[in-house]
């Protein structure tokens, strides 16, 4: 039973060691974050928009897949970008299977009757998925600058004039913009994920940005140099994660990725779990499988170790669920040897700066900059109530996410499947009748019900056992996989 013992203690305390160590480099990127910001009090925070002069010609491309609900919308505001109609044309990669095509084909019949350089692309096989779609079009993109939106996305008029000057620089080789968010208010769910999107979008990307690590394409709300994607080798599809991948590899050839941390493209969130959740699972598989891809391609190249080490965490970012998940189930078992093995249970609390950074992080991100601005109390409530939600539902994530990496990291093969939009943006609108809504509830929602009850016991466990020390995070465990079960149920059986 001893050796049993410290077995779970080992488990319990790798895992807490590689969870601290991810905050605390996070810590560190909020620290390159502001320390650039405070040394440059003459900075001009908005990027110069480019002269009418000579504007370089530019394709801007918009992969879509069964989108009818914002397909609509993307091309009438794309058609209002802000750039002489002469100097970019618009490719429309739509490999839907439902009524979108029909909608794409008629908008883009519309706009080329107004005179406006718009077609549409349309595949048969889908093979490739979105990375295949974008490496066939490509070839036959005109413009030596190539932007990409999704098919969410509403990118302001001006979008192209504020990010074209950054290519003057020739190393230069992708620019990358902030997202937004549409439907932010919708629901307790769009708002958790603004919440940790704000937080990549200011910190992860600006801090390492201004630190010169290497950082990240979005997948879209950015603009490629045409002559970057082919000297990187193109898009490749062997990974769910192509823009991750393509951004390594351009890196390593030399490029430099800007980021305009106050150019901004509103986009929508998804707005029910199965659409969060199919979101999730593309990132985190996709993010191990770039990591496996190129980790030993970042540590063979030439760059500085410091740059090595900070591209390490960041693709090894998707895999803390992973150690969360471990760090959550064995504290459990670990109740009932912390006094037989000797151990006292304060001593732990040493990696409550783990907690502390991203407190400090979240809040530098959200009441720091990417929340309008307002009373700073009332702006500070609102931060002290959603962030322990926020980290309930993150924690209550890391079994699925978990199941997401391990998939990656051995090579099982997945289709990319898309993240359902609705076009949502007031709370009344009604998502459960249309098309694309899903509610199917799988075994990992049956595993997440399952394991709110685990936690529950372990409420009681640690009561019994005098060990408040544990009592908060089982709080948190419980209320997050309870959470993720109750929108399961919800959807389910949404009429």
């Amino acid at each position: 039973m001893m050796i049993l013992g410290y077995f779970i203690l080992l488990v319990y305390l790798i895992s807490l060691v590689f969870v601290t160590i991810f905050c605390l480099m996070q810590l560190h990127l909020l620290y390159r974050y502001y320390s650039k910001k405070l040394s440059r009090s003459s900075k001009i925070s908005v990027e110069q928009s480019i002269e009418n002069t000579d504007l370089p010609f530019v394709t801007i491309q918009l992969p879509i897949f069964n989108e009818k609900y914002v397909v609509e919308r993307l091309i009438d505001n794309i058609m209002q970008i802000d750039y002489p109609k002469d100097r970019y044309e618009v490719q429309v990669l739509d490999d839907s299977t439902d009524d979108t095509l029909d909608i794409t084909k008629s908008k883009v019949a519309y706009y080329q009757s107004l005179g406006f350089n718009i077609v549409c692309l349309a595949r048969t096989d889908r093979s490739g998925f979105k990375a295949g779609a974008l490496k066939a079009a490509t070839v036959f993109a005109k413009g030596d600058f190539i932007a990409i939106f999704d098919a969410d996305f509403l990118p302001k008029p001006d979008f192209l004039k504020t990010t074209m000057s950054s290519f003057n620089d020739p190393k230069i080789g992708v620019v990358q913009t902030r997202w937004e968010h549409l439907n932010q208010h919708y629901s307790l769910l769009t708002e958790m994920q603004a919440f940790q999107l704000n937080v990549h979008f200011t910190i992860e990307q600006k801090g390492r940005y201004e630190a010169e690590y290497m950082l990240q394409f979005n997948g879209t709300a950015g603009v490629w140099r045409k002559a970057c994607i082919e000297d990187a080798g193109g898009w490749e599809a062997d990974t769910l994660t192509e823009d991750l991948d393509l951004s390594y590899r351009a890196q390593l050839k030399g490029w430099k990725i800007k980021y305009l941390e106050d150019v901004t493209a509103p986009a929508e969130l998804p707005a029910e779990i199965n659409g969060l959740k199919s979101q999730q699972f593309r990132w985190m598989k996709g993010g191990a499988e770039t990591a496996k891809k190129m980790l030993p391609k970042v540590w063979s190249s030439n760059i500085r170790w410091t740059k090595k080490v900070q591209a390490t965490v960041h693709l090894l970012s998707s895999s803390v669920f992973i150690f969360v998940f471990l760090l959550g189930v064995f504290s459990v078992p670990l109740l009932f040897f912390i006094n037989p093995l000797g151990i006292k249970p304060e001593s732990f609390t040493i990696f409550l700066v783990s907690l502390l950074s991203i407190i400090m992080v979240y809040f530098g991100a959200n009441v720091g900059k990417a929340w309008p601005r307002e009373n700073v109390l009332k702006m500070v409530l609102k931060f002290l109530l959603l962030f322990p939600i926020f980290l309930a539902l993150s924690m209550g994530l890391a079994f699925h996410n978990s199941l997401a990496v391990l998939q990656g990291w051995i090579g099982k093969q997945s289709s990319f499947v898309r993240t359902p939009k609705y076009g949502t943006k007031e709370k009344s609108t009604s998502i459960s009748k249309k098309s694309y809504f899903s509610q199917k509830m799988d075994w990992v929602a049956v595993g997440e019900g399952l394991l709110s009850l685990y936690f529950l016991g372990a409420i009681y466990l640690a009561k019994a056992y005098d060990m408040p020390e544990f009592m908060a995070m089982h709080v948190l465990l419980a209320l997050g996989y309870l959470i993720l079960f109750g929108y399961a149920i919800r959807s389910k059986f949404a009429q």
